[in-house]
């Protein structure tokens, strides 16, 4: 095995056991190691701090797989991990008839680079850095021993393979392609997952607890989705007995989808909804020339800044679609706005959502701070896991 030395100085982030070590951390590598090969992880002098994987064309040069340096990385491993990562779920009471579920959510569940969704009998897996990418076989055969599930596909064409000098891996990797669409339940609503063409992984688990509040405050409310993707925002709007929605995004095809998301759901007053295919800034700003109105506002724009070096661009355009929301919402009003930018601090955020509330001259205030669902861990020593945050604000 190939051992990495850090730089002297280096070694803080390890010993409080964050799974990172970027490039100028490490001093240099005794030994040779491929893309994804299990490198051991020294101090600068000598002290041995884990375990890693390796991956020489990215800026994160390893990403540890485990602190104890004398665990044995090998298909046992993952088989616990995975398993450990999948019992958590479902020891959670409030997850029990959920039939989309995050399963492993990558650092934060000790498996650096792993993704894995359910979505019923269909689990769908990225695997995101090149060390997962080394133990694919492992992961799947473990996915399917803790889950018992009938098929596997795996979607492995994020932005982050590229960094790693990985190519895109899309297709399926154990069982049977289904009959027919993937039909999920979600607090009592029916939905549809693209998992071979949808953003992520077909659909944005991690908002699951946020669409059943919605749901809780949309009675009478004239609502507006922003950035609605497949509706799912939208859907449990209707479900809260909204009385009117309207739901805007760029993307014909996941409108379409929206559309055939509300037929699953031959209860919902289909009457009350409007789809709208349209950038998000500029209808926004048409409706304001309009003079129209709404109770209850929901910002979930896609990533502003993946990383901290786009913050700055991101700010302006968080700054911007909040201050168009404040003015289109009525007194006593409701926004629910959140950004899913790693680069972009809570603090921050909130920071954003408050200066746009005083250049729009609303005095406003936070009800809720929300955050994703709890299959989606956060990593107390990776903090970088908290991708997700919002907040419910009142605007006078």
């Amino acid at each position: 095995m190939a051992k990495v030395f850090l730089r002297a100085g280096k070694e803080r982030s390890a010993l409080r056991r964050h799974p990172w070590l970027f490039e100028d951390a490490v001093g240099r590598l005794e030994g040779r190691a491929r893309p994804g090969d299990t490198v051991e992880v020294l101090a600068h002098g000598g002290k041995p701090l884990g375990r890693a994987a390796w991956s020489p064309e990215a800026r994160i040069r390893a990403r540890v797989w485990s602190f104890d340096p004398a665990e044995t990385i090998d298909d046992a491993f993952f088989k616990r991990r995975v398993a450990l990562a999948v019992a958590r779920r479902q020891a959670m009471p409030e997850l029990a008839e959920q039939e989309g579920l995050r399963l492993i959510h990558a650092e934060s569940d000790g498996l650096p680079g792993v993704i894995a969704d359910r979505y019923g009998e269909t689990v769908v897996v990225q695997l995101n850095s090149a060390g997962a990418e080394k133990w694919r076989g492992a992961i799947v055969t473990a996915l399917v021993r803790a889950t018992g599930c009938a098929r596997v596909y795996e979607r492995s064409d994020s932005e982050s393979r590229a960094q790693e000098g990985l190519a895109p891996i899309t297709g399926w990797v154990h069982g049977e392609p289904p009959d027919g669409p993937v039909v999920v339940g979600e607090n009592g609503l029916r939905l549809a997952v693209d998992f071979a063409g949808g953003h992520k992984t077909g659909f944005y688990l991690d908002q699951r607890d946020n669409r059943r509040l919605l749901r809780e405050l949309a009675a009478g409310q004239r609502v507006l989705n922003c950035f609605c993707y497949t509706g799912g925002f939208s859907l449990q709007a209707l479900a809260g007995g909204a009385e009117h929605v309207l739901s805007i995004d760029s993307s014909g095809p996941a409108l379409e989808q929206a559309r055939a998301n509300l037929i699953l759901n031959p209860a919902l007053p289909a009457e009350r909804a409007e789809w709208l295919q349209a950038d998000v800034f500029e209808a926004l700003r048409e409706f304001r020339a309009a003079g129209r109105a709404f109770g209850l506002i929901v910002l979930d724009p896609p990533k502003f800044a993946p990383s901290a070096a786009h913050a700055e661009q991101a700010a302006r355009a968080y700054l911007d679609i909040n201050l168009l929301a404040y003015r289109l919402l009525v007194p006593g009003g409701l926004l629910m706005t959140y950004s899913c930018s790693g680069g972009m601090g809570t603090e921050r955020f909130q920071k954003i959502v408050a200066n746009a509330a005083l250049d729009a001259g609303r005095d406003a205030r936070i009800l809720r701070r929300l955050q994703a669902a709890a299959d989606h861990p956060i990593g107390l020593a990776y903090p970088e896991g908290e991708y997700l945050k919002g907040l419910l604000v009142l605007a006078d």
